[in-house]
């Protein structure tokens, strides 16, 4: 592919290319700004300078093109011309087509239904239609077409030649492909046609938007690695080298290294409503390090960073007018006494959306959502599950006396005061409850089950508590997971199960329990169990609506996937996964690659064209089936949080998949 040459960083600047001649002879053009400031335009045919192009161009509609302005283009073969549009009056292509290209001796351009069907997908389509993107990071300007256009080489030579000869970029112009169908025909352009690749531009891109917000706080600096020993408050906006697995609750987030929109910390964030930012060199930054130890305003946006020294008296008037709200959780139903199949966790006489609210006393947000997969369709095929109600939990904490230990632990000031002495008392407590007796009839209820409807096989024991994918609280990522064996003396169930419950007493949940004014001992935990997947060719998480569509124009799902049980929300350092968008309703279903995973052989991707239909089509049941349970938030986000696997089976030649989980998400900055 061809690369960026350093003259783009001059044309970024707005520099006007000098009297020159050419290859053959002739003299180059000279460029001069065409647009008066003091004008106001629609659109104009010609750019001659940066002033130009910046009197057009506007934010993109997709926060993937971090520190990136775009304008739109089209060419209308009827009449061979070429028009940037003003892109902030016009948002949208056919704003622009039907003011000025209508009529008037030009035909009459259709209703946006139409348009959209004839200047996408038609071969004989009258318009062209793209953009002109700059990219700060790379310092490049790129002419785009929408990910889903079916526009052929010939076609988008056409209008790349037109628009390089149209501005001063001339020959520093790129093509950017920006899905994978629009790869393939890229690859029969000519050479005169520069393509850039994503990976090209994203390697240049200096920082990431990964949740938006603003805080008052203190700026420190820590390792990922020094996170297991140093302790954080939710006062600090802590700057870190790398990616950590977990962080307490703090105030920000600044990572050195990139993240993805479902990482473990950006979960969190998102949960807390606090910025999350990835910047390249943060640790180093010199302007961070400025500021370090120092009370600071921090602010994300959706398209932008910034931050500033303030007084401690400013941060505390802050805090003061900001403090999270309280979160009510709802009462332990303590009356579920039975091992429940998944089937009967749902009260049927109940809509869905009132019969999860009466589940989750008893069974939790995670078992309560799960119980609706089965309803959905064969497509999402859910493991066989069942349900260990809160009762046994709460049971447990009796007859060992933890009820008690527990209370006492609130009441005393060390451990309200101190956090290094909380984070100790906490793990004595967890070491005890994993070592403590489970009660015996349970035990054997419990056993019996697995013995009739689970024989010989590997369960995963997963938490669900009443104090998660509560209304602005998903409380996801908090608690653990375990699995275990019936009989096993490596993986015994009973030490999955113990492990399962202490985990309400990690620092990370108390700390953020404590942070949205939670009461502990109104947390009660339940479990989700079905068979383990030993066998695992993919796993991921997928939200079902496209996280960087800031207007809608291109809906999508948005699914982050990696090979083999490789971590998706928590990777290894250096490790990329396959993150993408595929917009699935769109015709020819075009998939737009952020990243990609280099666990798999450079070119190849972690899930087959069928294995992504397959995870595409469950996607859209699942996101039609819960949008009458979970409505849209105050900005008009709703989306689905999902969690898949596809794993081998030994009667099929293909990997199968296997919806684990879906739960509401709160969507950006919330």
């Amino acid at each position: 592919m061809h690369q960026p040459s350093p003259s783009s960083l001059a044309l970024a600047l707005g520099f006007v290319s000098s009297l020159g001649l050419g290859a053959c002879g002739e003299p180059e053009p000279q460029w001069a700004c065409v647009l008066d400031p003091a004008t106001e335009v629609d659109y104009s045919q010609t750019l001659g300078c940066r002033a130009d192009y910046e009197r057009l161009a506007t934010l993109p509609t997709s926060s993937t093109k971090a520190a990136a302005i775009t304008a739109k283009t089209v060419y209308d073969s009827f009449d061979g011309q070429l028009y940037v549009q003003d892109t902030s009056k016009y948002p949208i292509h056919w704003d622009f087509a039907f003011k000025h290209l209508s009529g008037g001796g030009s035909p009459i351009v259709p209703q946006l239904a139409s348009f959209n069907e004839s200047e996408y997908y038609s071969p004989g389509r009258r318009f062209l239609l793209g953009a002109l993107t700059y990219y700060d990071g790379p310092a490049v300007y790129t002419y785009e077409i929408s990910p889903y256009d079916t526009m052929s080489a010939a076609q988008i030579q056409l209008s790349y030649e037109k628009l390089a000869a149209s501005t001063w970029i001339g020959e520093e112009l790129y093509f950017h492909p920006t899905s994978q169908a629009v790869e393939l025909e890229a690859e029969k352009l000519p050479d005169s046609v520069k393509i850039i690749t994503t990976d090209e531009l994203y390697a240049g891109q200096q920082f990431q938007i990964l949740n938006t917000g603003e805080t008052y706080a203190k700026l420190i600096f820590s390792t990922a690695a020094e996170l297991e020993t140093n302790y954080v408050t939710f006062r600090d906006v802590v700057v870190l080298d790398a990616v950590p697995n977990d962080i307490s609750v703090v105030s920000g987030i600044i990572t050195a290294e990139f993240q993805t929109p479902l990482s473990h910390i950006n979960v969190l964030s998102q949960n807390r409503g606090t910025p999350n930012l990835g910047l390249r060199e943060a640790f180093t930054h010199e302007t961070l390090r400025a500021l370090e130890d120092k009370w600071v305003r921090f602010a994300v946006t959706a398209d932008s960073w910034e931050i500033e020294e303030v007084t401690q008296a400013q941060a505390d008037a802050w805090w003061e007018a900001n403090r999270p709200e309280m979160v009510g959780v709802p009462a332990k139903d303590l009356s579920v006494t039975q091992i429940t199949d998944i089937e009967d966790v749902l009260d049927p006489a109940l809509s869905v959306a009132n019969a999860i609210d009466k589940a989750i006393p008893a069974f939790g947000g995670k078992a309560s959502n799960f119980a609706v997969l089965p309803l959905i369709g064969p497509e999402l095929n859910p493991p066989k599950a069942f349900a260990i109600p809160v009762y046994f939990y709460d049971q447990f904490l009796v007859e060992n006396g933890f009820d008690l230990r527990i209370a006492q632990m609130l009441a005393d000031d060390a451990f309200t005061g101190d956090a290094a002495t909380r984070d100790q008392m906490l793990k004595a407590l967890r070491d005890d409850m994993r070592a403590a007796p489970i009660n015996a009839a349970f035990m054997a209820a419990l056993t019996a089950k697995l013995e009739a409807e689970y024989p010989g096989v590997r369960m995963r024991f997963r938490s669900s508590t009443n104090a998660e994918d509560l209304e602005g609280f998903t409380g996801a990522g908090l608690y653990t997971s375990a699995s275990g064996s019936l009989g096993s003396l490596d993986e015994p169930i009973e030490d999955a199960i113990r492990k399962v419950w202490a985990s309400v007493w990690y620092f990370r949940a108390f700390e953020e329990r404590e942070y949205r004014s939670i009461e502990h001992t109104a947390v009660g935990m339940s479990l989700l169990c079905h068979n383990s997947f030993p066998d695992e060719e993919a796993n991921g998480v997928a939200l079902t609506a496209n996280i960087f569509d800031q207007t809608g124009a291109e809906p999508g799902f948005y699914i982050n996937v990696q090979e083999g049980e490789a971590s998706v929300v928590s990777p290894d350092p250096g490790v990329t996964t396959d993150e993408l968008i595929y917009h699935f309703d769109f015709p020819g279903q075009p998939v737009v690659f952020v990243t990609h995973s280099n666990l798999v052989p450079a070119g190849e991707n972690v899930l087959t064209n069928a294995e992504l239909y397959a995870l595409g089509t469950a996607l859209a049941k699942i996101h039609s089936f819960f949008a009458d349970v979970y409505p849209p938030n105050e900005d008009g986000w709703y989306a689905m949080d999902v969690e898949f696997k596809f794993d081998d089976v030994e009667t099929l030649d293909e990997p199968v998949l296997w919806i684990k989980q879906a739960r509401p998400h709160p969507g950006l900055g919330n």
